[in-house]
C-alpha cells in the first residue's frame, strides 16, 4: 500500500543541472524520496546513483517511468525530449515536474498540459524563481503598494559570447532544432515567467529576433514589448554577444521603483518617497529547494497552491513564441 505521506521520485536525465541545483532537494525535502535515476550512459547513471545514494538507476526512460515504486517523475533532459517523456509519464498516470521551458514551442507545451489536465494529474514546471525568497520579497513590496500603481517594467540582459559559442562545437542550447531561440529559450524564459507571476499574465507580446553573429544556428539577439492584463507595459532586450554582462530589471510605479536582477545575485532595491532600501537575500545552495518544498506542500499537505504549474508554464511558452514570431 502506498504511503500517502511519502512520494517516491525518479529523475529522467541526471546531468549537471541535477548535481546541486535541482536533484538534492528531492532527497532533502521531508516526505519526498529519490529512489531512481535514468541516463542513457550507463557508467554515468551508475556513478550518479552511487554518489547521491540512490538505490536504482536505468538507461531506458520507459523502465523508470513504469517502475511501480516510482510515484512521480522529474524530467531534466534538454527541451526537445520533454514532450516525448512527459506524454509517457501522463499515460502512466504519474505526477510530473518538467525542467523549464516546458517544451521548445507553445504547441508542444499545450499538448503536454492537455495530457495531464485531462487525467487530473498534478503537473509542475521548474520555474523556481517564483519561489525564491528574493523574488517573493519583491512580490510583497508590490502587494503592499510600495511603489504605487505599477506603470512599466523593463529588462535588459546581455553577455559576451563564450568560448564554446565561438568555437563552432556542438551545444544543444544553441541548436535551433532543439531551442530555436537559443539562450533566450533557456534564460529569458525565467524572467518572462517571473513577470507573469509578479505583475499578472502578459496578454499581448511582440518582438524582433535574429541571428546577428552567426556563431550557431539559433537566434542570438532579441527585443520585445508586451502588455500585462492590468495595463502595465513592458519591454526587454536580450543579446548574447555583447562586451558587457548586464542583468538589470526595473519596475516603475507612480510613487517609486524596484530594481533587481534575474540571475545576478545583486541586492534588490526599493526606492520611493520615504525609502531607499537595498536588501541582499542569498539564494539557497540547492536553488530549487523552495520550489520542491512547495510541491510537497501541495501533494502531501494538500492545503497549499504552487506558483509554478503546467498552466503557468504554458503561458510562458505562449509569450516566448509571440516574441519569436512563432505564433
Amino acid at each position: 500500500m502506498k504511503d500517502k505521506n511519502r512520494i517516491k521520485w525518479g529523475i529522467i536525465g541526471c546531468g549537471n543541472v541535477t548535481e546541486v541545483k535541482s536533484g538534492p532537494p528531492y532527497k532533502l525535502t521531508e516526505g519526498f524520496e529519490l529512489v531512481a535515476v535514468m541516463r542513457r550512459d550507463e557508467a554515468k547513471a551508475k556513478d550518479y546513483a552511487k554518489r547521491h545514494g540512490i538505490k536504482k538507476y536505468y538507461t531506458n526512460a520507459d523502465d523508470l517511468i513504469n517502475d511501480p515504486e516510482v510515484d512521480a517523475i522529474y524530467i531534466a533532459t534538454p527541451p526537445d525530449t520533454h514532450r516525448l517523456y512527459a506524454l509517457k509519464v501522463a499515460e502512466a498516470g504519474k505526477i510530473c515536474c518538467i525542467e523549464k521551458p516546458m517544451a521548445p514551442s507553445y504547441a508542444e507545451s499545450l499538448e503536454i498540459y492537455n495530457a495531464f489536465n485531462e487525467k487530473k494529474i498534478p503537473l509542475f514546471v521548474a520555474y523556481y524563481r517564483r519561489s525564491l525568497p528574493r523574488f517573493t520579497k519583491i512580490d510583497e513590496w508590490l502587494k503592499n503598494n510600495e511603489i504605487g500603481d505599477v506603470r512599466h517594467i523593463n529588462w535588459h540582459y546581455s553577455k559576451p559570447a563564450s568560448d564554446l559559442d565561438k568555437s563552432g562545437d556542438y551545444n544543444w542550447r544553441t541548436d535551433a532544432k532543439i531551442a530555436p531561440g537559443g539562450y533566450f529559450d533557456d534564460l529569458a524564459s525565467h524572467g518572462l515567467d517571473l513577470f507573469n507571476f509578479l505583475l499578472g499574465d502578459i496578454k499581448e507580446a511582440h518582438g524582433i529576433s535574429l541571428n546577428q553573429q552567426n556563431n550557431y544556428s539559433a537566434k542570438d539577439a532579441f527585443t520585445a514589448c508586451w502588455l500585462h492584463g492590468n495595463s502595465i507595459t513592458g519591454s526587454g532586450t536580450w543579446n548574447f554577444d555583447c562586451a558587457d554582462s548586464v542583468d538589470s530589471v526595473t519596475i516603475y510605479g507612480s510613487e517609486g521603483k524596484i530594481e533587481f536582477s534575474i540571475f545576478h545575485e545583486n541586492p534588490i532595491i526599493l526606492t520611493n518617497k520615504t525609502k531607499n532600501e537595498a536588501l541582499f537575500i542569498e539564494n539557497p545552495k540547492h536553488i530549487q529547494l523552495h520550489h520542491v518544498d512547495g510541491m510537497r506542500n501541495v501533494l502531501i499537505h494538500k492545503n497549499h497552491t504552487h506558483p509554478s504549474t503546467g498552466l503557468s508554464a504554458l503561458h510562458a511558452n505562449w509569450v516566448m513564441d509571440k516574441i519569436l514570431g512563432q505564433i
